[in-house]
């Protein structure tokens, strides 16, 4: 049994490695944030009064399928290594920031809706991750 987990745990160590390169703060960070949301939906949902099992299997999904676009760009950047072009994890880096932006939206988006109150220090940093100002 030991020998077991021994080899299933190198098997996936190795699809990691393989599907995202060395694991770096980024990685972390996109899922801490995940983590994060997915909390902070269910709490909105609870507060709201339409906590649904559905509801949560497709953020659960939609979290994975976040970490197969990762792993897709680290693919796309692994070819154009490949093909001559020194990217140094540039695809995946700006999905990650991407995904990454969208899940601080999206957690700021559920504080609301249980209804706490946002502070400014937020807000404005969600205005320079996202590039404008939408605000008066």
């Amino acid at each position: 049994m030991e020998k077991t987990f021994q080899f299933v745990t190198a098997l996936l160590a190795g699809a990691v490695q393989f599907l995202y390169g060395d694991w770096t703060i980024l990685l972390t960070i996109l899922l801490v944030l995940a983590i994060l949301d997915f909390i902070s939906g269910m709490a909105a949902g609870f507060v709201e009064g339409n906590l649904k099992s559905k509801v949560g299997m497709i953020g659960i999904a939609r979290k994975v399928f976040i970490f197969v676009m990762v792993a897709v760009a680290h693919l796309i950047d692994l070819l154009l290594i490949e093909s001559g072009l020194e990217t140094k994890a540039l695809v995946m880096t700006m999905v990650i920031v991407f995904y990454a932006v969208n899940e601080i939206l999206s957690i700021t988006e559920n504080a609301g809706r249980i209804g706490l109150p946002v502070p400014e220090q937020i807000k404005s940093a969600i205005v320079v991750l996202k590039g404008k100002d939408d605000r008066k």
